[in-house]
């Protein structure tokens, strides 16, 4: 997860209570630096609603509940990258890894047709912001407003 440095001081049930009634657009591949950046070379996959509260009790295997307001359908073809998490007013909150494997949202299905049905099938928080399967590349690069991070 990497959070929007406005709502960075925030904790991670504070996050979680911001997204009551906000959004989870779904985006293909190409994720921005960070969630203070536009999207704007991705294709708008699915869009999400999150109910009120956004999240449940955490699972057993530490994922989180998502609630969501209705089933929701694909808009457009691609193969999801990232999520965009934000506020009900349109205040962007994080973005999430999306995909296959042992990504923060892992999707019933590994790419979209449009009119299909999007389903998340697991949902957890990564604080440190990395993608976990690929830990020593994006890890090891720095982000704009952080420090370089230690590589093991």
């Amino acid at each position: 997860m990497i959070v929007a440095s406005e709502f960075a001081p925030r904790s991670l049930e504070e996050i979680k209570e911001l997204l009551a009634g906000g959004t989870l657009t779904v985006y293909s591949v190409a994720r921005p630096v960070s969630a203070d950046h536009a999207v704007d070379r991705s294709g708008k996959l699915a869009v999400f609603t999150f109910a009120a509260p956004a999240f449940g009790t955490p699972s057993e295997d530490g994922s989180e509940v998502p609630s969501f307001t209705a089933a929701v359908s694909a808009t457009d073809v691609g193969t999801p990258g990232f999520a965009r998490a934000v506020t009900a007013d349109g205040k962007t909150v994080a973005d999430f890894s999306v995909g296959p494997g042992d990504r923060e949202i892992k999707l019933a299905e590994v790419s979209c047709s449009a009119g299909a049905p999007v389903k998340i099938v697991k949902f957890k928080f990564n604080p440190e912001g990395g993608w976990p399967e690929r830990a020593d590349y994006y890890d090891a690069h720095p982000r704009p407003g952080y420090s370089l991070p230690k590589v093991r």
